[in-house]
């Protein structure tokens, strides 16, 4: 067999919902992306949502919305995907590296503490491999500290703690729908909030900071308000060109319908591994999975002589992937290095095997197979 590691579950429903875009001529920013941020917002129960075209740009975005003054500091796990760290960069904030929580991955509390001072503003946690941080204690943590959270959802979108959907226990919440994530929009990105004031400069900032972009032109024409003009628009604040467009919305929409299946055969396919991987001893689960409401996108397991392991698996063509070195370690982030020892040491064993809702139980198994023969 050969596996991918990972693999967007798509058909025939997000080609028809792409055809209906085609057949309207209207590719860009328009109304598919409007309805995909209303139904967004309505699937995680916040107020407000801005579709952009990466997590990276949302994560960019939240952190320009409080406006924090340059070289205030941001929390940030020390395990995590670059773009996390690189939103405090883009916005001239420092990144503090703070170590994780050797059995969830997640922030280590504990370190939070310690790694504050009076120079931080913001808490950017990270669900990895969408696992939930606890953010009942995170959120009081940070509120008697007066900071702000920015949930670094790109590794969940769906799943729930304690029965509140993950990315609206903070100030704001960033999701990703990249290609190989929870749902896809092949490339795209959310950023939802409670707070729709706080939102609304950012429908700017992701449009150039123009202040009304072309669907709100066109909008206005259709409901019979045309002016000589229409075509005015103002830029008062530097902007990006971060927007998402129909084409992404287009197969968004369906994929949220699909969402909480695909999340539920996700859980399965845990399950099924899980329950091959007891009693081993040289590969574990890397994460206390639980398979209820989650949005897990990756299994990550722990193993012995990881080098070893990835070539036993890529003989048996099982794709497999490392995520990820601790952000210290790389040559931009060094400068803000500091002792992280549970990410340093954890990250060595750590490997991430096959998970998409396509996995048939077959190809679960010969995964499963392959790793029960590396004993």
């Amino acid at each position: 067999m050969k596996i991918r590691l990972f693999k967007p579950s798509v058909g025939e429903e997000e080609l028809t919902s792409i055809k209906d875009s085609f057949d309207s001529a209207w590719l860009g920013l328009g109304p598919k992306v409007a309805e995909f941020e209303r139904q967004w917002s309505r699937y995680v129960g916040s107020q407000e949502s801005v579709g952009v075209n990466s997590c990276t740009a949302a994560l960019h975005l939240a952190l320009s919305a409080y406006r924090f003054p340059e070289g205030k500091k941001v929390l940030v796990p020390a395990l995590t995907f670059a773009a996390t760290a690189m939103a405090a960069l883009y916005n001239r904030l420092i990144p503090v590296f703070v170590d994780i929580d050797e059995h969830t991955l997640g922030l280590d509390l504990a370190d939070l503490e310690r790694k504050y001072d009076k120079d931080c503003v913001a808490v950017m946690p990270v669900h990895f491999g969408g696992h939930p941080v606890p953010m009942d204690n995170l959120v009081s943590w940070a509120k008697a500290h007066g900071l702000k959270v920015i949930e670094d959802c790109a590794h969940s979108a769906g799943g729930k703690y304690k029965g509140k959907t993950l990315g609206t226990w903070g100030d704001i919440g960033c999701y990703s729908f990249e290609e190989k994530k929870c749902m896809t929009t092949g490339d795209g990105g959310m950023i939802s909030s409670d707070d729709a004031e706080l939102l609304k400069p950012l429908r700017h900032s992701r449009w150039i900071g123009i202040n009304k972009d072309t669907w709100e032109r066109y909008e206005e024409y259709q409901l019979g308000q045309p002016d000589v003009n229409s075509w005015y628009y103002e830029i008062s604040d530097i902007g990006y060109k971060y927007n998402m467009n129909d084409l992404m919305a287009s197969i968004g929409l369906v994929q949220l319908g699909k969402l909480d299946r695909m999340n539920r055969r996700r859980e399965e396919i845990i399950g099924q591994y899980t329950a091959g991987l007891q009693g081993l001893t040289k590969v574990t689960s890397a994460i206390p999975y639980d398979l209820h409401d989650s949005s897990y996108w990756a299994f990550v397991v722990r193993v012995q002589e990881r080098e070893r392991f990835i070539a036993a698996m890529q003989a048996r063509g099982i794709a497999t992937g490392v995520h990820y070195m601790p952000l210290p370690m790389q040559p931009l982030f060094m400068k803000y290095a500091s002792e992280n020892p549970v990410a340093t040491r954890v990250w060595r064993e750590l490997v991430t095997l096959p998970l998409f809702p396509d996995l048939t139980p077959d190809e679960v198994e010969y995964v499963i197979s392959a790793v029960q023969a590396y004993q």
